[in-house]
Parts: C-alpha cells; structure tokens; sequence
C-alpha cells in the first residue's frame, strides 16, 4: 500500500497546529527557527510529541532559549490540541512496547539502559556527591553550582531525618544511585540494604562506600524491588518510582507496606504531573520514554494517595522550585563538558537528546507541569 497521501496529509496538520499554536504564543516562541520544516512537520506528523523531540535531535529546528521555548509549550500543554481531538489522544497515539513494561524482567532491561550508559557521563555533569536528583538549596531562585553538593546533601538528610534513620536503624533503600544516601546513613550508624539494577550503579556505590569507611555498614545489592526480603525500621527510595510503571505501582507499594516494620517509616522523593495530565498519557509511548526512561512514568500525588493502603501520608514537601535550578545546573555543567562527554563515545545525536531531555524537564518544573515532593509515610491506625 502506498503511503505517501497519509504521510503528506498528516504533515500538512501538523502544519497547520504548530501555525495555530505560534499564532497564539508567538511573543513566547521568539527564537524558534526552523531548519527543515518539511522533515519537522513529516516527524510530527508521523509521531507527534515524539516526533517534535526527533524532528530537535535531528536539527531540523533550534532555539535561542530552549527552556524558554518549552516552559512556553508546557504551559499549553493541555490546549496544544483541539479539546474534541483530545478526547482520541490515547486512541491515536502509540502504545508502550511490551518490551517495555516494568516486569521483573523488563526492569532488568530498561535500567541499565539509562544507568549503564557510562559512570563517567554522570561523573562529568553532577556533583562531587554523584547525586541525580532533586537538591534543596537555601533559595533556588541564586544557588550556583559551587551550592550543589550541600544541597543535595540538605534533600539526603532531611529524608534520613523524616524516616527517622539513627544508630542501629535497619534501613532498605529502593534505588541505590551511586551510594551517597546509604553511605550518609551509614554514618548516622544505620544498617543499610541498598538495591539497584545497574551493575555500573552498584560497583562505583560499593567503591565509593569503601573510600568512605562505610563499607561495613552499607550493602549494594544488584536485586529488583519486589525480590526484597525482611524487615526494615526505615524505608526511603529518591525518585524511583517513576521508574516502575504503572501497571506496577500498587506492587510497589505493597512491597514498602510489607517491608516496613512495625513503628517504621517511610521516606519518599517522586518526580509527580497532574492528575488529569497522568490519565490522559496513560499507557502511551512518549519521547522520554522512547529515548531516555524506558518503561517509566510518572504519577500523580492523586494516584498515589490511591495506592497507599494502610499507609499513610504525614508530612509532603514540594522541591518544585529546587529541581528546576538543580537542572539547570546540570544542563550548564553538561554544556562545559561537552568535549569531554565526546571523548566518551557519545555523539552530536547524543549530545542534542540529552540538552533536549535536561532542558524540557527543567522546563516542565518551570511551567508547574511537574512537580517533586518529599512525602513521608507511616502506617495509620486500623
């Protein structure tokens, strides 16, 4: 069957929204520039947001303020399309590959597919404490980069201190990073299980709590979350479920209520959209998915409170504000080890989905798109 008409009517609709669109947010699109518009509208057409992100990594368009760009997009981002064609979002947009889903074997798949890209990549656009999440700063709106590392130990310790993580505190931590909550709960004499996927996660954690005389209190274990066993006074995992899938958040939370002992607590760091935002995008293929996060997606603070079960929500902390300096943090550190990034093996294609990832998440905490809370659990009354 030839394909051509469908090709070229959906690149001519795709022309006509992104018209529509810049129309109404022109003043805020001011530096957008396209290099290519056939191959740009051809990619929307094709994929829509995934193409938009395709058509950018491609070169087919830049601009001058890339954040700005997008905060303008995330703003609008519920009224980019007609409310009637809305409706059929979900009918016309790909569906998440199989391959893809959060079970115990596509875990094992899609972590490293993220983790495993090269310790050194992260080592050249984080901080000295390797940290790849939310910090918390003084005040988000002036921290530099020299604030980063006491920050990102200020969001470390507060959750410690939520879970209430001491001497002889039995700690399970779901997502190990590169080791620095467990080697700072290991010097508040906790006993400390950490869990990964990534082998390169799990071997630079276990050398860095060496390094750090933290060696004896600290375990890395290479192990899915619901493959855990025993009992756990404390409980904190930092911007892990995004990671799950939704199809697996109410196994997720089953695993941290069968975990926790009794009187425990529970710390948790999630990156969160608005709920109707989350139904909507539910069980689709997004660019962040395809080429960044496999498998993952992020939940509502709605969702979760729905999935808790006999726990229960008794503290929540919004790091909103702190996460969209903490990117553009990254993203600046990113841009100045570029050369040295290349010398790693990644390319231009690399380099422009990377500045596109770190600049649309930035963006999306921008905009109020996203948000990122601390919230602390225990288990209420029966």
């Amino acid at each position: 069957m030839n394909n051509a008409p469908r090709t070229w009517l959906r690149a001519y609709l795709a022309r006509q929204l992104f018209l529509r669109v810049t129309r109404r947010m022109k003043p805020s699109l001011a530096g957008l520039r396209l290099r290519r518009p056939g191959d740009f509208f051809r990619r929307v057409g094709a994929d829509g947001l995934i193409g938009f992100g395709e058509s950018y990594t491609a070169g087919d368009w830049e601009a001058d303020d890339l954040v700005g760009v997008l905060t303008a997009f995330a703003a609008e981002v519920d009224r980019l399309v007609p409310p009637g064609l809305q409706r059929l979002r979900r009918l016309a947009l790909p569906r998440v590959p199989a391959s893809d889903l959060g079970t115990r074997k596509g875990a094992r798949r899609n972590v490293p597919r993220h983790y495993d890209l090269s310790n050194d990549l992260f080592a050249a656009f984080l901080d000295r404490s390797m940290t790849y999440s939310a910090a918390q700063f003084p005040d988000p709106r002036t921290a530099t980069w020299a604030d980063l590392a006491t920050a990102q130990h200020r969001k470390i310790d507060r959750l410690l201190t939520q879970a209430r993580v001491g001497p002889g505190t039995r700690l399970l931590e779901i997502g190990s990073g590169w080791g620095e909550l467990a080697i700072r709960a290991a010097r508040r004499g906790a006993e400390v299980v950490s869990i990964t996927l990534s082998k390169e996660q799990a071997e630079l954690a276990r050398e860095r709590a060496q390094r750090a005389g933290a060696s004896g209190k600290a375990e890395f274990r290479l192990c899915d979350y619901r493959e855990v066993e025993g009992d756990y006074d404390a409980i904190v995992s930092v911007e892990m479920i995004e990671a799950v899938g939704a199809p697996y958040w109410r196994e997720y939370f089953a695993v941290l209520n069968r975990r926790l002992a009794p009187g425990g607590r529970i710390a948790l760091q999630t990156i969160t959209m608005p709920h109707e935002r989350m139904l909507a995008t539910l069980g689709t293929h997004t660019w962040v998915q395809k080429h960044i996060f496999p498998g993952g997606m992020l939940p509502s603070l709605s969702a979760i409170e729905g999935l808790l079960g006999p726990l229960r929500i008794v503290d929540r902390l919004s790091l909103r504000e702190h996460y969209a300096r903490t990117l553009l943090l990254w993203r600046e550190r990113y841009a100045q080890q570029r050369e040295a990034i290349s010398g790693l093996g990644f390319d231009e294609t690399f380099h422009r989905m990377w500045t596109l990832y770190l600049a649309y998440s930035e963006a999306g905490f921008r905009a109020g798109y996203l948000d990122v809370w601390q919230l602390t659990m225990e288990r209420g009354r029966r």
